[in-house]
């Protein structure tokens, strides 16, 4: 009987579910532990890969017949087995393997980066011999694809004949921050001896003796240097007589470290009052009971997770919040870390990959207990966790786009179930599925009807553009709007405008030809950006400059058409000179922390009108907003997606949301060429329930879901007659699987059937029960590793958000 580890090894072009053996060394015996990550031996090379160790058990084995294990890459497990365990359950319901899933858990800066090296093994070969091939510089981190048919023969010979050989190293990113921390070792009776022995000119060191004499704590070098407006050398001098002892220390990244709001519990309603009682006693009884929180915008549903939360830590238990974009993500940490100051830790995306990896280290070292992020902190290495909330839990950016294609809230409730915990899933509008779930008893349903302040919802105008452009109206403000903005600024009251297109114009069409410029690399066309004078492409990132003339016909009647947020600040800016005027949109927000400054400065009441795109809709709270106008409310209405009306509902409900939060009444202004769309109709009351009862009757018809289940399968390849002849070949292996009950639509090019210049195909099936499906598509899964040495990059995606 010997000691071995099971691990799952990151190796992309030969991924699988099965763990591999490896021999435990007599050395590590007693250090490696289930949760690790270690550097294994793999392939007929023995190239060096990261693995995850999952299992450590006695086995009967011959020992020469297995590998061993080369070296630990952490010192203590990064995944407990809580994590571990889900990661099986991931990789199996999202059709993925564990390895990616594993990784997904992990900061980035901890996922491996491998290079490769050339070693000389043959005693009679120079370095100069084969610098002759390949400059030494290059030896080290060398890519194959980069060097030139020549080099690679002459490297292939030397490798066949045993001179020369790649050796594998697997890099751990993940760094500390360390910082100097100084002490000091002289007193005030030594100060005056000291001084008089320093030169006359010597300001700065005698200003260094002077702070030392009088300082008993210890004190970082940055802020020592900042003080005395000293330099490092002057410190290191200070060292070097003795005066000081100097000593690196880890410190952490904290993003929030300038937050100093403290808040407290609000005063809650009678509604409130009975959705805390509820989720609170699931708490105190340890049930993974599921709650839908269903309240109108300016409900309180906040106050009444953060009472929640509260609850939680008075057990001694953890908490989980998820917000589901950054552009929420400001208000709400504000709000949790007004309440929990320093027992919470932030995920999400605007963080650096330091600051990421700090705050998870927090959490996993216990000195977080509440856990604030976007999707991917679902996963955060969090113990004992008390409850779980999802804000805003329609939203479909808490689904995965790429593998493992999770979607948040189903790891949310087996991570409820594994602690027997409440999982509270709050939203105005909630989604189809999750209303369905709570109409046939698997949620819980809990209502907040009424704002907190007793207030109306805000009255909402339907604007028919048809109509208004009759009358000789502007393409993107309607008269109606233009007055109610103006009323604002004279007012000294803010308002929100939202548009769902970022950039200048939707794309330029040549008058003459009727030419529209694409993308080279996708199906769609460029969108005019002013700012930086170019065509660009949402899609794969393609710019050019803008055309002076028709790339077609040569004719100069380019003219734009469309718009976009870029467009409509210079038309506000011309309309309304003295009007402070922020743009949100993805443009405005690259940088780090500027979603965070935007919102700042307009909370602060530094501009009057915030200008966005979808990112502005939800969740976001202003007292001094009073107006609200969408500008283009059939952007979505216009999609192929059977969620198209479910999403222009939800979209404008939220954003309407946004005015007369406070003690001033709201207005909104609806834009639209559809206004009598019942999304559209029911949004302006806000009729969540009718329009629930609507759109089922809809779902039901078309056999969609929540009636059905979907799953979509996708290839993609540069060649589009490649893809095509795959997804015609996954059917015909699937096919005797399915009952005849199974819905199959397609193989079909997907609706922008070109990204990144590479073709793309689908199939989806609808189902209710499908008992062989999940082997079927398992296999698959499997084969595509072949596929991808082919080229053809295979997907599938259990409910999908968009078939877009």
């Amino acid at each position: 009987m010997i000691q071995v580890a099971k691990i799952i090894v990151d190796v992309p072009t030969m991924q699988t579910n099965s763990p591999y053996s490896y021999l435990i060394p007599k050395q590590l015996t007693n250090e490696l532990q289930v949760g690790m990550r270690v550097v294994v031996p793999f392939g007929n090379g023995n190239r060096k890969v990261q693995g995850f160790v999952v299992q450590i058990g006695m086995e009967e084995v011959d020992a020469d017949q297995l590998k061993s294990i080369e070296s630990l890459m952490d010192l203590e497990p990064v995944l407990n087995t809580e994590l571990i365990q889900l990661s099986r359950w991931l990789a199996d319901t999202t059709f993925s393997f564990q390895i990616t899933c594993l990784l997904t858990m992990l900061p980035n800066v901890m996922r491996a980066k491998y290079s490769k090296q050339l070693k000389i093994v043959d005693d009679q070969m120079s370095e100069e011999q084969l610098a002759d091939i390949l400059p030494s510089t290059q030896w080290q981190d060398f890519e194959t694809d980069t060097l030139s048919p020549l080099q690679q023969s002459e490297l292939s010979k030397l490798r066949k004949q045993g001179k020369i050989e790649i050796v594998y190293r697997v890099k751990n990113q993940a760094q500390t921050k360390q910082i100097f921390q100084i002490k000091s070792h002289i007193n005030a009776e030594q100060e005056s001896g000291i001084v008089d022995s320093l030169r006359k000119n010597a300001t700065k060191m005698r200003d260094l003796v002077h702070f030392l004499a009088n300082q008993s704590k210890i004190v970082s070098q940055t802020t020592l240097e900042k003080k005395l407006a000293i330099s490092s050398a002057t410190i290191k001098a200070g060292e070097a007589k003795g005066w000081l002892v100097r000593k690196k220390v880890e410190q952490y990244r904290d993003p929030y470290k300038e937050f100093k709001g403290k808040t407290t519990p609000l005063t809650l309603n009678q509604e409130q009052q009975t959705a805390l009682d509820e989720i609170s006693q699931s708490i105190e009884k340890s049930q993974a009971k599921t709650f839908l929180l269903e309240g109108v915008t300016g409900s309180g549903k906040t106050e009444v997770y953060l009472q929640t939360i509260a609850y939680a830590l008075a057990k001694g238990k953890t908490a989980i919040m998820l917000v589901p974009e950054i552009a929420l993500t400001p208000q709400m940490v504000t709000r949790v870390k007004g309440r929990f100051g320093k027992q919470v830790a932030v995920l999400h995306s605007g963080l650096s990959d330091g600051e990421k990896f700090d705050e998870w280290r927090r959490i996993k070292r216990h000195e977080a207990q509440v856990v604030v992020g976007a999707r991917s902190a679902i996963f955060a290495p969090i113990e004992n966790v008390g409850v779980i909330i999802i804000d805003e839990e329609h939203e479909t950016s808490y689904k995965q786009d790429d593998a493992p294609r999770y979607h948040a809230r189903n790891v949310a409730q087996w991570r409820s179930k594994f602690y027997n915990c409440p999982l509270v899933l709050g939203s105005a509008t909630p989604s189809l599925e999750s209303r369905a779930r709570s109409e046939r008893q698997v949620y819980q349903l809990l209502r907040l009807p009424n704002r907190i302040n007793g207030h109306p919802l805000p009255k909402v105008q339907i604007i028919d553009m048809r109509e208004e452009l009759q009358t000789g109206a502007d393409q993107n403000f309607s008269q109606p709007l233009l007055n109610a903005i103006d009323k604002r600024l004279n007012m000294q009251q803010q308002s929100i405008l939202m548009l769902n297109r970022r950039g200048y114009s939707s794309f330029i069409m040549c008058r003459d030809c009727g030419f529209v410029l694409k993308c080279p690399n996708c199906d769609i066309s460029l969108t005019l950006h002013m700012d930086s004078r170019s065509m660009k492409c949402h899609y794969c990132g393609h710019e050019e400059p803008i055309p002076k003339q028709c790339p077609n016909c040569h004719s100069r009647k380019i003219r734009y058409y469309g718009t976009g947020t870029e467009k409509v600040e210079q038309e506000l800016k011309t309309k309304f000179p003295s009007a402070r005027i922020l743009r949100m949109d993805v443009d405005t927000t690259r940088r780090k922390g500027a979603h965070e400054r935007i919102l700042r400065q307009f909370g602060e009441r530094r501009a009057d009108i915030l200008l966005g795109t979808q990112m502005i809709a939800k969740g976001l709270d202003f007292p001094n907003v009073t107006l609200v106008g969408v500008l283009n409310a059939d952007t979505a209405l216009e999609l192929p997606d059977f969620r198209s009306s479910e999403r222009t509902f939800q979209l404008l409900t939220q954003v309407s949301g946004r005015a007369g939060r406070a003690d001033k009444l709201g207005e909104v202004f609806v834009q639209t060429f559809n206004p009598d769309h019942y999304a559209i109709q029911l949004a302006k009351t806000q009729n969540y329930e009718n329009f629930f009862r609507k759109e089922m009757y809809i779902r039901h018809q078309g056999k969609y879901p929540p009636y059905y289940f979907t799953l979509q399968i996708t290839a993609a390849n540069k060649e589009e007659k490649m893809a095509a002849q795959k997804m015609f070949a996954v059917l015909k292996e699937l096919r005797p699987q399915l009952s005849a009950d199974a819905i199959v639509l397609g193989p079909t090019p997907k609706p922008i059937a070109r990204v990144k210049n590479k073709y793309y195909y689908q199939i989806v099936i609808k189902y209710k029960h499908e008992p062989n499906l999940h082997t079927a598509v398992t296999k698959i899964l499997q084969e595509s590793q072949s596929y991808y040495r082919q080229g053809i990059q295979l997907s599938i995606d259990a409910e999908p958000q968009s078939f877009m």
